[in-house]
């Protein structure tokens, strides 16, 4: 008997504004550049430290101006003025490295695989800025309003996502959705790190993977957000029970299945499965610390392995204790 469930695992980035990721990808332009040229002895971007220190100084000054909530249009319309002058300012020194970015690159040639890993990922940072610079003149300067599916929320970890789960106090949550399959002894039968998909895109996948690792799974709960319509139906070809409740206004035969007895003892038996989901928060999965896909996917491998050893682990200490309350005492 199983109850499947889904959460965010954060990763370790920072809140994305349009001027901090522009940050970000400019200061690792100057950084590999000042790398790359140093390789081939060449002294133009030897001043590299100076250099971030100037594009910092100028994304500070913009992070921090505000707009004005003044009744008075005039001042309004100046503090606009300022504000405009000093993205301004900002696009300008970023384009200008941007620039002697792309010199640097065309006077290189790329002799090993080293040199051409270095370019490959100086490249994908100078998209990522020439990205988040056309955004902010579209946001700042036409006062265009940028579509969620054209934002980037980070420039390392590009596979993070910005999730709204609708919990209480927590507005969104930066990172990737994970789907556990639990059993009724709170073993994780199974996983899925789902990137770039919702709840409802996994529900049939993930049971019928599971069936095939476990031939004895008889039944699984799920919450509203796995619903979609026919996926009760698919969902009992290949278990014996399918305790999926439906989104919205319930039908006639809608309500006859989810008012019978096993639908309701297992609806209740559900949020279970929520204790699993705290304990590997707690114990390191709240937020990934490793890099990319693959350390994001080793990372929650890991963690589903040490959830289940934790699990067995109780079940042996239990164990030892029941045999060795059965041992006859030793006389005083």
């Amino acid at each position: 008997k199983a109850r499947c469930d889904s959460f965010v695992v954060e990763t370790d980035v920072h809140f994305p504004t349009d001027i901090s990721l522009l940050f970000d990808a400019l200061r690792r332009v100057i950084i590999l550049c000042f790398k790359l040229c140093r390789y081939f002895g060449i002294g133009s971007w030897r001043q590299s430290k100076h250099n971030v220190k100037k594009v910092k100084r100028a994304f500070n000054f913009v992070r921090k101006l505000k707009h004005s909530t003044s009744k008075n249009e005039k001042k309004k319309q100046e503090r606009e003025k300022k504000v405009k002058a000093a993205y301004k300012e900002y696009l300008h020194i970023c384009k200008g490295f941007i620039e002697k970015a792309k010199e640097t690159l065309s006077d290189i040639t790329c002799n090993d695989k080293r040199t051409l890993n270095r370019v490959l990922e100086i490249t994908r940072f100078i998209k990522h800025a020439e990205l988040q610079i056309d955004q902010i003149e579209r946001r700042v300067f036409k006062g265009e309003k940028i579509p969620h599916k054209e934002k980037v929320f980070s420039v390392f970890e590009e596979h993070t996502e910005w999730i709204c789960k609708g919990k209480a106090g927590i507005l969104q949550e930066l990172g990737v959705r994970v789907c556990i399959v639990e059993d009724q002894f709170r073993f994780i039968l199974n996983y899925e790190v789902m990137y770039k998909k919702t709840d409802e895109k996994v529900t049939v996948p993930i049971i019928r993977e599971t069936k095939e690792m476990y031939s004895d799974l008889k039944s699984c709960s799920f919450d509203k957000g796995f619903y979609s319509p026919g996926y009760r139906k698919e969902l009992e070809e290949i278990i014996e029970v399918a305790i999926l409740p439906k989104k919205g206004k319930l039908s006639g035969k809608d309500k006859e299945i989810e008012t019978e007895e096993i639908f309701q003892h297992e609806r209740k038996r559900h949020p279970g499965v929520e204790s699993a989901i705290n304990a590997l928060e707690n114990h390191g999965l709240d937020r990934c610390l490793d890099h990319g896909t693959k350390g994001f996917d080793r990372y929650v491998a890991l963690a589903v392995l040490g959830r289940n050893l934790q699990v067995l682990g109780r079940i042996l200490q239990k164990r030892e204790q029941y045999e060795r309350a059965k041992r006859p005492r030793k006389a005083a």
